[in-house]
C-alpha cells in the first residue's frame, strides 16, 4: 500500500519504524506470562494514532482502523487482514504500558526533530496529553 510522500504521517511512521528496530531486542523479552497476542510494534502504532488524531476510545478507533486505508497502512495492517476486538486491544495496550519499552519508544519518536516539527505544524495539530501520560508512566482513564 503506498502513500503520498508528503503525508505528516509518512514522515511520523518512518520515524516510529526507526526506534522500534532499535528496540527489537527488548520486544524478544516480552514473551512469557504476559504475552501479547497484538504485535507490540502494531500496537505502539495505533497507540500513535490515538493520540494523533483524539481517538477517545478503544472501540472509536478500532471502527476507524476498519475503514481507514492510512490507518492501516500505519499500523501495519493489510487491506484484508482483520481488525483487534476493542477490548483486546486495551487488554494488550495495558499490558504494554507497564513495560519500560513504551517510554524509549515514545522518547524517541516525540524527541525526533522531524516529528517535532510536525507537530507543531498548522497541518498536524495534537493534544499530547495521552502522548505524555504514557511517556511518563502515569494511569490515565480511557473512555
Amino acid at each position: 500500500m503506498a502513500i503520498w510522500e508528503d503525508h505528516p504521517l509518512g514522515m511520523i511512521r518512518e520515524t516510529a519504524n526507526a526506534a522500534l528496530g532499535d528496540l527489537t531486542g527488548e520486544f524478544a523479552k516480552l514473551e512469557g506470562p504476559r504475552r501479547l497476542s497484538i504485535p507490540p510494534e502494531r500496537l505502539l502504532r495505533a497507540m500513535l494514532l490515538q493520540s494523533f488524531y483524539g481517538i477517545r476510545s478503544e472501540r472509536q478507533l478500532m471502527d476507524r482502523m476498519e475503514i481507514d486505508l492510512l490507518f492501516r497502512w500505519f499500523v501495519g495492517l493489510g487491506t484484508g487482514d482483520a481488525t483487534w476486538d476493542h477490548s483486546t486491544f486495551a487488554t494488550n495496550r495495558n499490558r504494554l504500558l507497564t513495560e519500560a519499552i513504551v517510554r524509549k519508544f515514545l522518547v524517541a519518536v516525540i524527541a525526533d526533530p522531524h516529528v517535532k516539527r510536525l507537530l507543531a505544524t498548522d497541518h498536524f495539530a495534537v493534544d499530547g496529553t495521552l502522548l505524555m501520560a504514557w511517556v511518563s508512566g502515569k494511569n490515565v482513564r480511557h473512555a
